[in-house]
């Protein structure tokens, strides 16, 4: 941690994303104003001293949106890549230990299969049968996240499977899932935190995109996405609506990446090196 914060972007990054983690769980206790009343009185009302960030058009105010807008971001982007990960790592790992076998091309193919769909294109095929929510973003989010760590995952446990320490493994009477798990698993957690951190800052934005076309959290749940849709026949005359919520998107994308450049800086053994 010492060696991370001494990197200007993963401190910067850092501080950026914490203030919406931050923001997110203060939420669950405390707001400005309550998000689910209509105050049609102050509707459209600029930056002030009373509401620091506006109001919408209902007169609900911004930082309050914002805010509990940031805890269903957050919640998506976490669980969608749990799902990722939980799910491709362990056949990622699989397909490895199995390279060219039946089931190795069976897995890949699969993940071929699964990256030809964007997710914004499984979100909208499963919401035309379960309907928008932000329960089904998260799935369309977390299947499309599972080819990422699966191959990911497949990648580099191949490049270990020919090392001495995994022969010595092997020689030692290890079952290929034991070796995965005590050997292979533990030498790849690194790559899988770094690409971590960018599927969730990518979370994020797959989030507020689907909520922008009307697919992901629905009324009365805030949500950046739909916050920037709902502002755009008002934002030649009311700029704040799409401002705050853009800006938000934009600075905690913005840190996530930062971070996950600083922390690929810092495990890749090769840039150390040069150091």
């Amino acid at each position: 941690m010492k060696r991370a914060f001494s990197m200007p972007g993963f401190a910067i990054g850092f501080c950026m994303a914490i203030v919406f983690v931050a923001a997110a769980l203060l939420s669950f206790f405390w707001t400005p104003y309550a998000t689910d009343g209509v105050d049609i009185v102050n509707k459209l009302r600029p930056p002030a001293a009373g509401n620091w960030f506006g109001t919408d058009q209902y007169g609900r105010d911004i930082l309050s949106m914002l805010m509990v807008g940031a805890r269903t971001s957050i919640a998506v982007a976490v669980v969608a890549v749990g799902i990722g990960m939980g799910l491709g790592v362990p056949l990622g790992l699989a397909a490895a230990a199995q390279k060219g076998s039946l089931i190795d091309e069976i897995l890949m193919r699969g993940n071929d299969l699964v990256f030809a769909f964007p997710a914004l294109l499984i979100a909208i095929l499963i919401t035309a049968v379960f309907g928008p929510s932000a329960v089904n973003a998260i799935i369309a989010i977390g299947i499309f996240n599972i080819p990422v760590f699966a191959r990911l995952s497949r990648g580099a446990a191949l490049s270990l499977w020919t090392r001495d320490f995994v022969l010595s493994a092997r020689v030692a009477g290890k079952g290929a899932l034991r070796i995965s798990v005590e050997h292979i698993l533990p030498n790849i957690t690194n790559l899988l935190i770094v690409q971590g951190t960018i599927q969730f800052s990518l979370g994020i934005l797959a989030e507020a995109a689907l909520s922008y076309i009307g697919l992901g959290a629905q009324p009365p749940m805030p949500s950046w996405g739909r916050m920037l849709a709902d502002s755009q026949t008002m934002i030649s005359f009311a700029p704040h609506l799409a401002l705050f919520p853009g800006a938000a998107i934009v600075l905690t994308v913005l840190g996530l990446n930062l971070m996950g450049d600083a922390l690929r800086d810092l495990f890749d053994p090769k840039i150390n090196r040069e150091r």
